[in-house]
């Protein structure tokens, strides 16, 4: 019994390590304030909002993938989602950078308090 319960369930974690990230695990991408430095305090506190309701839409895509894909391996032992494309968190980690690289640029603005993200 223990010589096929144990490749099994090494096939299973090897196809969970293949599911999607949870949005909070993804770590951000570095971005460069720069771009920013010019803008208005105004501007770069309306961007953040932006850049915040995308990244909150984001991430409800990406845990609906993470769900997926857990069911998916459960079902027929394939993370569906990643494999389909569903898998978002390069996009997490761009919103993530560029919410960084703005409150940089407002702390270099002397902007005060960014919006909470």
């Amino acid at each position: 019994m223990f010589r096929t319960t144990l490749p099994l369930t090494c096939a299973a974690l090897c196809c969970l390590a293949a599911c999607a990230k949870s949005p909070e695990s993804i770590a951000p991408a570095y971005t460069s304030e720069i771009p920013y430095d010019s803008w208005t305090c105004k501007q770069l506190s309306d961007e953040t909002i932006r850049i915040n309701e995308a990244l909150a839409a984001a991430s409800v895509q990406q845990q609906n993938a993470r769900t997926n894909d857990t069911v998916g391996v459960i079902l027929i032992g394939l993370p569906v989602s990643s494999l389909s494309g569903d898998n978002i968190a390069p996009e997490i980690a761009q919103y993530k950078g560029q919410i960084d690289a703005i409150h940089r640029a407002m702390l270099h603005n002397n902007c005060g308090t960014a919006p909470a993200s």
